[in-house]
């Protein structure tokens, strides 16, 4: 299981929630808690995406452990101490606002069978989120599938609330016109305290936003001003997905421009060896370039075969197939697909640039969000 475990939030496909899938008792072995569960879901996963090395962060209750002795095996207890020693586990005494803000900050799919219905007065983007949270699922055979949990809307008062601008307003980054503070969410911060990390993009495995106090960005835990470290640096990650499996997965940097086709030299993204002679024939020698600019990413045809774009739209359902113009920037948002060939798609990873992020809490903040598709780079270009 070791090698689906990520130290970082930020490099992760998906949360998950470690104290809620160990004691759901509806899969795997009887007992009140199995570690064996946890293997169960990265298996659904594994499955889900197509994906073989799916990484998860994972999130669990200090009583998790607490209650060691409800373990049928020892040596789950053992392993699961030294993942917490090692932090592949962050342990922390209240796993569901951990969750919560992670899933909030950073747009993660969420695995969890919890409802977070006494959350949601501080969640308000919980209401009617049908694709961000995934539910482990029994099936006949002892296997595991993860589906998408529609939450639900509890209360017509509750629903007024807008999402995501709740939360910015908690931590003071709206600024007069109700948008987020783009000049503080695009820097990099660091506490004077040297043995704080929350904020140190270099050190830290739990970047955070820092939280407005009289317009100076402090920090949540000491409420010192933070020393600002220049502009957050952007990258953008991408997945190669043939045949609805994701074969090989790239990070593109802010100011790069790079070539994806069949051999589209040193530079580019060649596709040659992970193609049929067939599916090859298809495909441009150099076919579309992507670029990353303020923040954004692009995506321009410049094929002999020709290039379609499909939008991730409202709650995530993918929008019709369109013929990318030849020779024209489209932009490229997370959850939106790019088809070079039958069978043979782009997609952007679930990571944002802190541009898009902005936006994303700025116009989504009426319930509707777009949703990832997650993946940790393998290759920079």
């Amino acid at each position: 299981m070791e090698q689906h475990l990520v130290p970082s939030a930020e490099g992760a496909d998906y949360l998950v929630e470690l104290s809620n899938v160990v004691r759901q008792t509806s899969i795997g072995p009887r007992g009140p808690r199995s570690l064996h569960r946890l293997a169960l879901v990265l298996r659904a996963l594994t499955e889900l995406t197509g994906d073989p090395d799916v990484s998860v962060y994972l999130v669990a209750d200090t009583s998790l452990l607490g209650g060691h002795r409800e373990f049928g095996d020892p040596a789950e207890v053992r392993r699961l101490r030294r993942w917490v020693a090692e932090g592949l586990v962050e342990e922390v005494d209240d796993a569901d606002e951990r969750i919560l803000d992670l899933a909030r900050m950073t747009g993660t799919r969420v695995v969890t069978g919890d409802q977070y219905v006494d959350h949601r007065v501080e969640h308000p983007w919980i209401q009617g989120n049908t694709w961000q949270f995934l539910r482990p699922e029994p099936r006949p055979d002892g296997s595991v599938a993860v589906v998408p949990m529609d939450m639900g809307v509890r209360t017509e008062a509750e629903i007024s609330y807008r999402m995501e601008l709740a939360a910015l307003k908690k931590q003071g980054l709206l600024g007069p016109a109700r948008t987020p503070l783009t000049e503080v969410i695009m820097r990099n911060w660091r506490c004077p305290e040297p043995r704080c990390t929350l904020y140190d993009v270099h050190r830290g495995d739990r970047v955070l936003l820092p939280r407005m106090r009289r317009g100076i960005p402090t920090c949540e835990l000491h409420g010192t001003p933070l020393t600002d470290e220049g502009p957050r640096p952007a990258a953008a990650q991408l997945k190669v997905v043939i045949d609805r499996t994701c074969v090989a997965r790239y990070t593109l940097d802010e100011g790069s421009e790079a070539h994806v086709g069949r051999l589209p030299g040193s530079a580019g993204i060649a596709l040659h060896s992970l193609l049929s002679p067939e599916v090859a024939a298809q495909v441009s020698r150099r076919h579309v370039a992507l670029s990353a600019r303020g923040g954004t990413v692009l995506v321009r045809d410049v094929s002999t075969y020709g290039t379609r774009m499909r939008r991730a739209g409202r709650r995530g359902a993918p929008g019709p197939w369109e013929t990318l113009p030849p020779g024209t920037d489209r932009s490229f948002r997370p959850g939106d697909e790019v088809e070079l060939a039958p069978g043979v798609v782009l997609t952007r990873s679930g990571r944002r640039f802190p541009a898009e992020l902005a936006d994303a809490w700025r116009t989504e903040a009426g319930g509707i969000a777009v949703p990832p598709t997650a993946a940790a780079p393998t290759r920079r270009v």
